[in-house]
């Protein structure tokens, strides 16, 4: 069959206009649309979409989210032709992926693509790819100058795969932080730090952003922005109905949503002010004295947890007089630790182990901003026997 050759590309953001300026380079007659207005000096521009697509072989998407793909369908649905290919780049969620191909069977491609703006240009995208055999036949050419093909079995499984894809490069991000703010706690060069985390298992992810890293939000214009990583979280937590840490925490990592992926890698460490709290927790298990509970809690807050085999809830007082005023005899050997601190604002979680001789706890805590301060509002432990 025929490959395409006149394509409309719908979507001309970073990666959309990367690849129509791709197709264009190879011969392809281009013509792109987005809702912007937004022209181009490498792709010939209209901003009429039923003009985009009327005489295309290829519609191919390069959208921000589900919902976008549907508007603009339908918007164009009475100008495409009947056998004109619609060929889907966007990441969206598996059940609208599924919903399109359906609608437009056979003649949907769902092809998201793992890599950004520098594999799009260089045509080494990877591009997890569902369609009808005899559809994927006339769109390979198109594929395969955008990178390498990788067949999936049906437009729900690509979109899942892309969303895992994307989970991976959360995590590594949020791992990246957190070895940047134990570096800038301990002193360290960040030149020094990023030359050496380049050795490790973060190496490629710092390679590709080091510009970024380097330079902080003036550095070069973002490749793949935060606020698109953190849709992306959200809509696997929600595809998969298990909760999805990264997410919150890539929402609440820059004010600004177009800020490259990196800002949320050297957000700053929890300040003294929510940390507070949690250290004066300690000091009273170190020594004994109640005082510390009553500067670290909130006077109505609850301590909740399970005590031989029983549900216990403390009120403040009730928790502040199983202490004696004086250290335990084996304090010296007592370890805690602050295992993990998130704030949402005006609210925090965090997290802490405690090893008190043979036994060990997990304490959980939310925490609330009340003026400048920081208060304990609640905690529960789990004793691990």
């Amino acid at each position: 069959m025929t490959p395409p050759h006149t394509i409309a590309v719908l979507g001309l953001g970073r990666m959309g206009h990367t690849i129509a300026t791709r197709l264009a380079s190879r011969n392809r007659d281009v013509v792109g649309w987005t809702r912007s207005g937004r022209t181009s000096p490498t792709v010939r521009t209209t901003a009429d979409p039923h003009e985009a697509v009327a005489k295309a072989d290829l519609v191919l998407l390069a959208l921000f989210d589900g919902p976008a793909c549907r508007q603009v369908l339908d918007d164009v649905h009475d100008s495409l032709r009947t056998d004109t290919i619609v060929l889907n780049t966007s990441t969206i969620a598996p059940d609208e992926a599924a919903h399109l191909a359906r609608r437009l069977a056979p003649l949907y491609v769902h092809a998201p693509v793992l890599g950004s703006v520098p594999a799009a240009a260089a045509g080494t995208l990877e591009i997890l790819t569902a369609a009808d055999p005899l559809v994927y036949d006339r769109v390979r050419p198109v594929l395969e100058a955008l990178g390498t093909v990788r067949p999936v079995e049906d437009a729900a499984t690509a979109a899942a795969l892309k969303l895992i894809a994307n989970s991976s490069l959360a995590g590594s991000v949020l791992a990246l932080r957190d070895s940047l703010q134990q570096a800038d706690a301990l002193g360290l060069s960040r030149a020094r730090v990023l030359d050496v985390l380049e050795l490790g298992h973060l190496g490629p992810l710092v390679a590709r952003k080091r510009s970024f890293l380097s330079h902080g939000p003036t550095g070069p214009t973002a490749q793949f922005t935060v606020g698109a990583l953190a849709k992306d979280m959200a809509l696997l937590a929600a595809a998969s109905n298990v909760p999805l840490r990264c997410g919150s925490v890539l929402a609440d990592a820059a004010a600004d949503p177009e800020a490259d992926i990196t800002v949320a890698a050297m957000a700053p460490a929890a300040e003294d002010a929510v940390l507070e709290p949690l250290r004066a927790y300690i000091r009273g298990h170190a020594t004994g004295d109640p005082a510390h509970f009553r500067a670290a809690f909130l006077p109505t807050a609850h301590i909740e947890g399970i005590r031989e085999g029983a549900f216990v809830s403390w009120r403040l007082d009730d928790y502040c007089a199983l202490f004696p005023g004086h250290p335990a005899p084996d304090e010296p050997a007592r370890a805690r630790r602050i295992d993990s601190v998130d704030v949402h604002g005006t609210v925090a979680t965090a997290t802490m182990t405690l090893q008190h001789g043979p036994d060990r706890f997990t304490d959980v805590f939310l925490l609330v901003r009340t003026g400048d301060d920081w208060r304990i509002a609640n905690k529960a432990y789990h004793r691990h026997c």
